[in-house]
């Protein structure tokens, strides 16, 4: 049975930094590619950044770009978010998210992946 569990939302304020975890377990973790989800009430899941078995070609969205970074441990089974300079607009639930098969990597929409964690809330302040 595929578990991801994630960790490290809260409240925070404007500028602050905030590192997610997402512990994985009933497959193999070095093999499969991760992803971080955010979701509104009433809007799509959105891809946030994405990382390949081998942490080469990462992906992040644009409005992750040079404020986030996604990385793993592949000895832990541990994807982890870290986001810094927030803003009140990164407010979201975030998922991590990892495909159904192994050395399948996608940077597009939520329907290519089909394990989620139950999210964690990330709360921004102005």
């Amino acid at each position: 049975q595929v578990q991801l569990v994630e960790s490290g939302g809260g409240l925070v304020q404007t500028g602050d930094s905030l590192t997610l975890s997402c512990v994985v377990s009933g497959l193999t973790f070095s093999t499969y590619a991760m992803a971080w989800f955010r979701q509104t009430p009433g809007k799509e899941r959105e891809i946030v950044a994405a990382i390949p078995w081998r942490s080469d070609r990462i992906h992040y969205a644009d409005s992750a770009q040079g404020r986030f970074t996604i990385s793993r441990d592949n000895a832990k089974n541990t994807v982890y978010l870290q986001m810094n300079n927030l803003k009140p607009e990164d407010t979201a639930t975030y998922y991590c998210a990892t495909p159904d098969r192994s050395y399948y990597y996608a940077v597009g929409g939520s329907y290519e992946y089909q394990y989620w964690g139950q999210g964690t809330q990330v709360t921004v302040s102005s």
